[in-house]
């Protein structure tokens, strides 16, 4: 278990190698480095475009008091597509641009959603009632409650003058 990353790795670089050789010995060297370039950087202005969307989706959730899970599972989506797409090579930008497409992620949210624990804290989210109890009451602070604050000094003076 503890060779398995080492071994993702290898294997991602054969296949980004030999994705890399077939396309630069069908359209040439210098036109596959511009397209990997290219990928790049539309793939990083699509994350950046749907990231916005999304966070704009999880405020109107968050503001209309329902649960942001789904957007959530979705912009975890959204990173792990953007740092896939900032690698170099045909392969990743491939698995980045598919887990920007809604199908993908509707799936992935699927498959993700059971195994999620939201806990809400502060505020009051939903429709959901408050627990607990609620008293409501007046109360008026009388003197021989209060505590006097008097330093020694002055301690002598008021006792002396209510004797």
């Amino acid at each position: 278990m503890r060779w398995l990353p080492l071994l993702v790795l290898f294997l991602l670089a054969y296949i980004e190698i030999t994705l890399f050789i077939k396309v630069a010995a069908f359209i040439g060297v210098a036109m596959t480095l511009l397209l990997v370039v290219f990928t790049s950087c539309v793939g990083v202005s699509l994350v950046k475009n749907q990231g916005m969307k999304t966070f704009m989706q999880l405020q109107q959730k968050l503001a209309a008091g329902e649960s942001p899970a789904a957007e959530m599972v979705k912009s975890v989506s959204l990173v792990m597509a953007g740092f896939l797409l900032l690698i170099p090579g045909f392969f990743t930008d491939f698995l980045g641009l598919l887990l920007l497409l809604p199908p993908v992620q509707k799936s992935l949210t699927l498959k993700l959603m059971p195994h999620l624990n939201i806990v809400r804290s502060g505020g009051n989210w939903g429709k959901s009632q408050p627990t607990g109890n609620t008293f409501e009451g007046e109360f008026k602070r009388t003197e021989e409650h209060q505590e006097r604050l008097v330093s020694p000094e002055k301690e002598d003076d008021i006792d002396r003058r209510d004797r």
